[in-house]
């Protein structure tokens, strides 16, 4: 489990025991990914330049060395990207739901300019504060709770080895933004390609090194 709050003490150099490494690998284009919209709990296949970048990001993940384990949100996109991944590297695909997207409610579908043109004081207030949702949708702070239960439950299973996670924006961002310590408004400074890998390192005495961010193959 990581201590976010004695947690880290601060240092130059990251500790010398083990760590846990960490790739969080957001999953391939979707249709919604070229067009802008929000996209949460669909099911969406990966698109033909989605099923390009999984294989591509796929080949460089096989060059890191050995991974330990694969585990993936339950939506579609997320799933065909981590089965790329497992048919370079080995292994199977585990499933956790705390990986999933978050629930954009009655934004789902929509561009930003949409989702502007019908809730425009909703939209304002989401994206001043973390704990307010779209309208019938989940807060990123409410992401951010089962998003830390996965990322703890994944430590303790995995522990010292090499763990791809396959997830989304939010999810990705939130774990990126607890390993630097940021606040909740770095949520906002990120950005994550399709079939982008960031990295993190976990250490036993609860610090974290962040050591990739949106590499794209």
């Amino acid at each position: 489990m990581v201590n976010e709050s004695a947690g880290a003490v601060p240092r130059w150099f990251p500790p010398r025991n083990e760590a846990t490494q960490v790739l969080l690998l957001r999953h391939g284009s979707t249709i919604h990914s070229h067009e802008g919209r929000f996209s949460g709990r669909n099911d969406l296949p990966l698109d033909d330049s989605g099923r390009r970048e999984a294989e591509a990001i796929a080949e460089h993940i096989g060059t890191l060395g050995p991974i330990d384990a694969v585990v993936s949100s339950p939506l579609r996109r997320a799933r065909e990207t981590a089965l790329v991944l497992v048919d370079r590297v080995g292994g199977t695909v585990d499933i956790h739901d705390g990986l999933t997207e978050t629930e954009f409610g009655e934004w789902e579908g929509l561009t930003i300019e949409e989702a502007h043109r019908q809730s425009p004081d909703a939209l304002a207030e989401w994206l001043r504060r973390s704990d307010v949702p779209p309208p019938s949708g989940e807060s990123f702070a409410h992401v951010e709770q089962r998003a830390v239960r996965a990322r703890d439950d994944i430590l303790s299973r995995c522990s010292g080895q090499r763990v791809v996670l396959v997830s989304h924006v939010t999810p990705i961002k939130i774990l990126l933004r607890l390993a630097l310590g940021a606040p909740p408004e770095a949520l906002f400074r990120f950005h994550l390609d399709t079939a982008s890998l960031s990295a993190v390192d976990y250490y036993r005495d609860g610090s974290s090194s962040v050591r990739v961010v949106n590499r794209t193959a």
